[in-house]
C-alpha cells in the first residue's frame, strides 16, 4: 500500500473510485467533473490516493480555502484495511500544518462514513443541507490525539 500525493494523471482513476461507492453515492456522476477535481487538487487544496498494485483504490482531497475535507472515498473492495484511517491521518496531518482553522465535512446520515468520523475525534456541530451531517474537527482535538 503506498499513500502518495495525488497527481494530475490521477484524476481519471479517482473518478472510477468515487462512482464506485456504495454509500454517499453522486446522484449523477457528472456532477463532480475532472475539472473541478483539478481544482481541488492544484488550486484549493491538497490530495492524496492510495496505490495497491499501481491501481488507485482510495483518495482523499480537503480544500484548504474553505476549511472542507471535500472527498474520502474507498473502492468498496478495499474496506477495511487500513487505508481509509491513513489517507484520513494524512490529510489531516497536512492540513492542520498549514493552519490552526477547524476543518469540516457533510456525511450522509447512518453511513460507515459517519461511524468513522465519530470515531475519528470529529464532533458533530448540526447540520449540511438536510440530507447530512456536518461535523468539526479542531486544530485542539487532533493535536491531541
Amino acid at each position: 500500500m503506498l499513500v502518495r500525493e495525488a497527481k494530475i494523471e490521477d484524476i481519471k482513476q479517482i473518478q472510477v473510485v468515487r462512482n464506485s461507492v456504495k454509500e454517499n453515492v453522486l446522484s449523477n456522476p457528472d456532477l463532480v467533473t475532472d475539472k473541478d477535481c483539478e481544482e481541488f487538487l492544484f488550486e484549493r487544496g491538497k490530495g492524496w490516493v492510495c496505490e495497491i498494485d499501481s491501481q488507485i483504490v482510495g483518495f482523499a482531497i480537503v480544500d484548504i480555502k474553505e476549511n472542507n475535507i471535500w472527498a474520502l472515498f474507498l473502492d468498496p473492495n478495499f474496506e477495511k484495511q487500513g487505508i481509509g484511517r491513513k489517507l484520513h491521518d494524512t490529510m489531516l496531518n497536512w492540513y492542520f500544518s498549514q493552519t490552526k482553522d477547524s476543518v469540516w465535512l457533510g456525511t450522509a446520515f447512518n453511513t460507515r462514513a459517519e461511524s468513522f468520523y465519530r470515531k475519528s475525534g470529529w464532533k458533530e456541530i448540526g447540520l449540511h443541507g438536510t440530507k447530512e451531517i456536518k461535523f468539526e474537527m479542531t486544530f485542539e482535538s487532533w493535536s491531541s490525539k
